[in-house]
């Protein structure tokens, strides 16, 4: 099995869940400006949607959108703590909020990224949608210790790559401590800690 990665995006949240489940996994890192992967290849040959990530399985199947992939690592493993079997109430949750984290937060975190975007509009458009999708999580994760209550899912491991993103950003969280306790949780999980030092990002916190 083989992931196509950049560093610091989305998938990181495939990165965590394959050390997660403990698998072998071949990594190939991706500059999505050039659409070249390390060793030289047309990455648009192998992912005409030109993003990462990209799982190529053992059989050569390419397998890409983080949210699919990571459910297709959960039920191809059996791991119902990371993800419900099918016809359970938990799997349905699970797949609401992972899809909430995937098309509200990084659609509305990720443009504070971009430089062709003017600081005027980041912190009157985006930074605002962001921060009332940020309340709805900063609730959940008052009555829970995961998105799950007391279990990690494939979600968090989603979730935790947005506040990553927001750790870049220098965002200050005090309007948000339940996710600040969540980030602290979560940079101490085996799987996590893994995840980060192979992308050097272990030192990322927010400021005090």
């Amino acid at each position: 099995m083989k992931l196509f990665y950049s560093n610091s995006v989305c998938s990181l949240a495939v990165r965590i869940i394959i050390h997660e489940l403990g698998i072998t996994c071949d990594y190939v890192s991706v500059n999505l400006k050039a659409k070249q992967t390390e060793t030289g290849k047309d990455f648009l040959a192998i992912n005409p949607k030109g993003a990462v990530p990209v799982l190529q399985l053992k059989n050569n199947e390419i397998l890409t959108e983080n949210a699919v992939i990571l459910q297709f690592l959960a039920d191809t493993h059996k791991r119902i703590d990371l993800l419900p079997p099918i016809g359970d109430i938990k799997r349905y949750r699970t797949l609401e909020w992972l899809n909430f984290v995937s098309t509200d937060l990084h659609r509305y975190c990720a443009p504070l990224f971009w430089s062709r975007l003017s600081n005027h509009d980041k912190q009157n458009i985006f930074a605002p949608i962001l921060k009332n999708k940020l309340n709805v999580v900063e609730k959940l994760l008052s009555q829970n210790i995961y998105m799950m209550g007391d279990t990690f899912s494939i979600a968090d491991s989603y979730l935790f790559v947005i506040l990553i993103w927001l750790a870049k950003l220098n965002m200050g969280m005090s309007e948000w401590p339940n996710l600040l306790r969540y980030f602290k949780l979560m940079k101490q999980r085996f799987s996590v800690k893994q995840a980060l030092e192979e992308e050097a990002l272990v030192a990322l916190d927010f400021n005090a």
